[in-house]
């Protein structure tokens, strides 16, 4: 019996990757752009634990009542200005990595936040201006560097990933962020606690001036110099990768490149003759030309624009609620009394307290968050976690929110406190990963780094509103009691409740994103399966069946066989590792039962 293989303008490479077992090099991957994750929120949030310890440093106030403290505008620079820079990355980095690949970019942003954490760290002179001044120039550019780190990151791995398992790996990246949160607590421990012990101190209200003791500088500095270690150690490894399968081949147009690479570290194997995979590859490629276009073009507009306004909408209101919280949780904590009075503590006994407090959250709280969705992401779906999270977020934000005077009571902080860590969990349990995770599947592969580099900057504008606004929004009504230069705000309570509304704006936003799950990169983003007719359909020259089961294994492919093999016919053929046919197996097999080489491909009798 002939049969034909109809080439679908797909491209053979990525229809291995989509099937491919789960292999050692899929858990590397993990690890190396994990770890670029670890250091970006390290970075990122180890800020928020030193801000009190730079007040009473730099800007000392002898005030009996309060320590020395920030001023409004030095205070929102050293919070925010990380964030500017994460967001001018994130466009930067997206679009040069559409451009010159993945790959070739890569290594650029774990150099530029190696080297933004050690020039962090060393902030010249001792003058407040000038040690502010340095310090957020460095941390711009740290954070332009992890801002490269969002769109790279998750489309490397979504793109190295198999469909199964896909939104796993992706999430797992990402889940990295929460070790990081929880390593810049456990790192600020060990160094305050080490330094305590070396130069102990009165308390603040015991001795004012003698509470900051002049080792207490070199505290802040080591807590963010650290950051640089794992960026570091990383740097090697991430060079050591080979470009994306999917760049090569679909933007670069060099499927014999993208086969080489992927058969180095994926140990797959593609047993097709050269003419044909040269035939094939042109053939392809005129297809994939053909449907190229811009992304200000109204043909994107029209395709994507409805995905590209979900993945930024969703992101945007997350963040505003999801920095403010991690950036001012040691506001919050303390204003609620859990965390003591800044009086009762001398310098370095406060960033202990502070870093103590944020640790406990994020063990508890964030971080089971994040690998609670890496377990369930591909089983119910991303937009079910995401709804899931926008859902308990609001809940959880109008609960702490309206009884506010109840919770700041003694014997209700620790409700409080539980109340508040539920809201993190839910957080990482839902969109802060699930929006990380979307855009790096559902656009085409010449514009993905570039529309999750957008989505990602959108998160960041509201993470710099969050971060400046909060700011100015949770201090109190009464002007007596506000932090110093600050003028009155709503409250803690009231800009609670604005956080609960942007949660479920974000709630209804998501509902403009498509599900991904369990669907192929290129089924997403229309990139292949399209002008299927212009391409030419190939006969074999041999039979490769007949009723002999020794005849049938005798002959090899010249395509590979798929998913799709005899869907018009009564059963389905196992196909060795080999590449060729073997026994005829039931209709109604498990796919874990067939060696699967390709998925767009038809076998038609």
């Amino acid at each position: 019996m002939d049969v034909q293989l109809r080439e679908r303008g797909s491209v053979r490479v990525l229809s291995f990757l989509d099937s491919a077992k789960v292999q050692w090099y899929h858990f590397t991957a993990i690890i190396v752009a994990g770890m670029g994750f670890f250091t970006d929120a390290y970075d990122l949030f180890c800020i928020s634990l030193i801000t009190k310890l730079l007040g009473r440093i730099y800007y000392y106030e002898a005030n009996p009542e309060r320590p020395g403290s920030l001023p409004p505008n030095v205070a929102s620079a050293v919070n925010g200005v990380a964030l500017c820079g994460t967001l001018f990355g994130q466009l930067f980095f997206g679009w040069l990595g559409d451009k010159m690949g993945r790959k070739r970019v890569y290594g650029l942003t774990l150099i530029l936040m190696f080297v933004c954490s050690i020039a962090s760290g060393l902030s010249f002179t001792t003058n407040p201006k000038g040690v502010m001044t340095t310090l957020c120039f460095f941390r711009f550019w740290l954070g332009f560097g992890i801002g490269g780190d969002y769109p790279l990151s998750a489309t490397i791995m979504s793109e190295y990933a198999n469909k199964a398992t896909r939104g796993a790996f992706i999430a797992a990246v990402f889940a990295m962020q929460g070790f990081g949160i929880l390593a810049g607590g456990i790192i600020s421990i060990i160094v305050s606690a080490g330094f305590m012990n070396k130069y102990p101190a009165p308390s603040y209200k015991e001795d004012m001036k003698g509470s900051t003791v002049e080792e207490a500088d070199y505290v802040w500095r080591i807590i963010l110099m650290f950051g640089a270690l794992p960026a570091a150690l990383t740097y090697y490894w991430r060079m050591k990768m080979p470009e994306t399968a999917r760049f090569t081949a679909l933007v670069e147009l060099n499927e014999t490149k993208a086969e080489e690479d992927m058969t180095k570290v994926l140990h797959l194997s593609f047993i097709v003759p050269r003419e044909d995979l040269e035939r094939n590859q042109d053939k392809a490629g005129q297809v994939r030309t053909m449907e190229r276009f811009g992304l200000f073009s109204r043909e994107f507009f029209w395709r994507y624009g409805k995905c590209l306004l979900g993945t930024t909408s969703t992101w945007f209101f997350l963040d505003i609620g999801f920095y403010s919280q991690n950036l001012f949780q040691k506001d919050i904590l303390s204003a609620i009394g859990w965390i003591p009075a800044a009086k009762t503590m001398n310098a370095i006994e406060e960033v202990f307290k502070i870093s103590r407090a944020q640790t406990l959250i994020a063990l508890f709280s964030t971080v089971p968050g994040y690998w609670l969705t890496v377990l369930l992401i591909d089983v119910i779906g991303r937009v079910a976690i995401q709804l899931i999270g926008f859902f308990f977020m609001t809940v959880g934000m109008f609960v702490l929110a309206v009884p506010y005077d109840m919770w700041t009571k003694k014997s209700h902080r620790i409700g409080f406190v539980v109340m508040y860590a539920f809201t993190f969990f839910f957080a990482n349990f839902g969109p802060n990963t699930t929006t990380f995770v979307v855009p790096a599947e559902i656009f085409p592969a010449r514009l993905r780094t570039t529309c999750h580099g957008i989505s990602a900057a959108a998160g960041k504008a509201g993470a710099i509103i969050g971060a400046f606004g909060f700011l100015y929004a949770a201090q109190s009504k009464d002007p007596a009691e506000t932090d110093p230069g600050y003028p009155p705000g709503m409250g803690v309570g009231n800009a609670l409740i604005v956080l609960g509304v942007t949660n479920a704006v974000g709630f209804f936003c998501t509902f403009l994103i498509e599900e991904s799950n369990g669907r192929s990169l290129e089924e997403m983003s229309g990139e292949v399966g399209e002008g299927a007719d212009a391409a030419e359909s190939y006969r074999l020259d041999q039979p490769v069946f007949n009723d002999s089961a020794a005849s049938a294994d005798s002959y090899r492919l010249d395509q590979p066989v798929g998913l799709s093999v005899c869907r018009r016919a009564p059963s389905r053929f196992a196909v060795s590792k080999k590449g060729r046919i073997g026994t005829e197996i039931d209709a109604d097999a498990s796919p874990d039962d067939i060696e699967l080489f390709c998925l767009q491909q038809e076998l038609v009798a």
